[in-house]
Parts: C-alpha cells; structure tokens; sequence
C-alpha cells in the first residue's frame, strides 16, 4: 500500500486513516453521497417491506418440526477458507488434512509485478480446488482506468487454467481500503467488466464486496444506472460485534435475518445473479493483540469462537441462501485457525472443529 494508506501486516488490512486524511479523500464527492442517499430513500423501504413479507408467509407456512430439523452437512465446496501468499507453503499441508476445497486468495494491484508469485501458490494446492481471486485495489488504480484494464488483463491471463472466479474489490465502504464512494467501485467495476467482456468471456465477475450489515451501500452498488452484472454478489458479512450469530441488531437481525435481508435485496436486481458468496468472516482472538484487527473488547476466547464458528455456519447452511463461506482465514494469530507466531503452526481447537465440519 502506498504512504496514505499503510498496511498492517498484523491484521493482514489497512491501517485506519487519520481524521484529516479520509476529509480530504471525500472532497468533490458530495453528489455521490446525495447518489446514495436518493437511491435508498426509494429502495431501502420497499426492499425492507418485501423482506418482512417474505418472513412473515415463511413462518406461517413452515411446519414447526421443519424448524427444528437438524442441518445436514452439504458438500466441500460450502466451505472455504482465505489462503494468503505471504504465509507461505505450509498452507499446502494444513489444507489438504482439512479437505477444503474452495480457497480465496487475494492479489493486490499495487504488488501486480510479483503476480507470477500469486500464480506459483495458487497452483500450488493443486487441481482439485475451486479457486477465488480477490483483486485488491487501490487508489493509483481506482484513479486510472487505463491502467486497471492494462494490469486486470494480466491477472485474468495469468490465472489462466488456474481461476475463473475473480472478486472484484474488497471492503468497498471502508475508505481505508481506497474506494471513496459506491460511484468509485461502479466505474472501477465496469472497466474491469469490459476487459472480461472483451476478451475473458468465460470468466466470472463477483462483486459488490460491501463489508458488514451495511446494506445501504450493497443497495446502491445493484440500483444504479451503470452498466454492470455481478455473476454471483459478495458480503463480507461479519457478525462478530454482536458476539454470538443468534444475537440482534437493530432489534431482529440476527445472523439469520440479516442473509434473508441480503437475499431480498440481491435478487430483487437486475443486476445480479441470485447467489451469494459470503467471502469473509471470523471472530477477533483475546490475549493475541496486535494481531486481533479489532479491540480486546470484542475478541472471544478459542472455546467461543470455535462455538460461534460452527454456529455461523450451520445458520448459513439452513438458510439455503449461501452458495459459499469462505472463512477469514487459514493462519492468522488474531482471527485465523493457526497460529504461527515465533515460527511455529499451532492448530486451534477451531481448526480440528472446522476439519471435522468438513468431514462429519
């Protein structure tokens, strides 16, 4: 990342921006915002209406022994699991005795001439995986097309045989991560739309990547005049503020109604297929600062955060509402399912209990 954005190799994300900073980022950006607002103030309450309805008609036709009936394990491909290039080989192993088989590996714009390094690991865990790759952005690309489409083209040729799954963005609301407006993302996404279009047909697009219950931005990235299809749509969905999965937001948002919110929305658009990825999630460790991306505050124990862990993905699965879950992610001693501080690959109660989610 450049100055104005440094990174945190901690937390594997950006810094947060300093008051000033994120000030100046948003100057000229005033009729984006009114974009955002106007577009939610039509949408947003027939959407919400629409959602009501739905559970309202589901809970009075489903039979009460359907709602208690135990979930029953899908296949692999539901969950997945975030790999990262700097973490290096021993991901191979642990993945392999996990049996996972759907991978989401991140690959940053601003680090495109190490991309035969990104290519090198991905075809590293072989042939039988499902392979998602997050294009990361960041502002000397948001800022030039011209370039974005130059160096995409390389990722999309390069990932060739290897991908076909490319998420486009990550954390779209989030300033931190470069993006200033949903109108940024839009033009970002269409540029790179039409590089696929051009000469990439085969592959397929996912976005819009809004990070948390912040559907106000999903909204406007799908109720726009811009030329865009998602082929299947992104939510980094984190619950982990709220503690456990079954605890509310706003009164009646559990984890639940919150994917059957997002449901109502995505497939209410033209502009998206009805599928959902839900591309990140985890819950911060305690005791494991600075490595946990948020404060102590929020951070549970290994115990907890194998139980939400599990309960998150059971809710997702009963849902019918989620194609995947890709999990946030293999090591990481803040958040992750290994811990690899002072060199050493420590398994946590989470990853025996994710292995055994996979193989019941």
């Amino acid at each position: 990342m450049t100055n104005q954005f440094p990174w945190d190799s901690h937390s594997d994300q950006p810094y947060v921006l300093k008051k000033e900073t994120k000030k100046a980022l948003r100057k000229g950006h005033g009729g984006d915002y009114l974009k955002l607002i106007a577009t939610n103030l039509i949408y947003f309450p027939y959407l919400f209406l629409k959602f009501l309805s739905k559970r309202s008609e589901s809970e009075d036709s489903a039979p009460k022994k359907a709602r208690l009936k135990p979930s029953v394990p899908s296949i692999p491909i539901f969950y997945g699991l975030c790999v990262n290039l700097d973490k290096g080989e021993a991901q191979y192993e642990l993945i392999e005795e996990l049996g996972v088989k759907s991978l989401q590996i991140r690959v940053f714009l601003n680090d495109i001439e190490n991309i035969d390094a990104y290519v090198k690991f991905a075809k590293g865990f072989g042939e039988n995986k499902e392979i998602l790759i997050t294009i990361i952005q960041d502002r000397k690309h948001i800022e030039n097309h011209k370039l974005l489409a130059k160096d995409v083209a390389t990722i999309f040729q390069k990932f060739k045989g290897v991908a076909n799954e490319f998420m486009i963005g990550n954390a779209i609301n989030r300033i931190k991560w470069g993006f200033v407006s949903m109108e940024g993302y839009l033009a970002f996404y269409k540029v790179v739309q039409s590089v696929r279009d051009k000469n990439f047909k085969d592959i397929k697009l996912i976005g819009s990547s809004v990070i948390d219950f912040e559907y106000h931005f999903s909204i406007r990235t799908l109720f726009n005049g811009y030329k865009v299809h998602y082929d299947k749509f992104s939510s980094l969905l984190y619950v982990d503020r709220r503690g456990s999965p079954y605890s509310t937001q706003m009164g009646m948002f559990n984890f639940k109604n919150k994917i059957e919110f997002l449901n109502t929305i995505v497939e209410s658009s033209k502009k998206s297929e009805n599928s959902i990825y839900i591309t990140e999630a985890n819950w911060p460790l305690s005791d494991t600062a600075p490595y946990a991306p948020t404060s102590e505050k929020e951070c549970v124990s290994e115990a907890l955060y194998t139980q939400y862990m599990l309960e998150y993905f059971d809710i997702a699965l009963k849902t019918n509402k989620i194609e995947k879950i890709f999990w946030h992610q293999l090591i990481a001693p803040g958040y992750g399912l290994v811990d690899n501080r002072d060199d050493k690959i420590r398994k946590t109660k989470a990853f025996y209990a994710f292995k055994e989610m996979l193989n019941p």
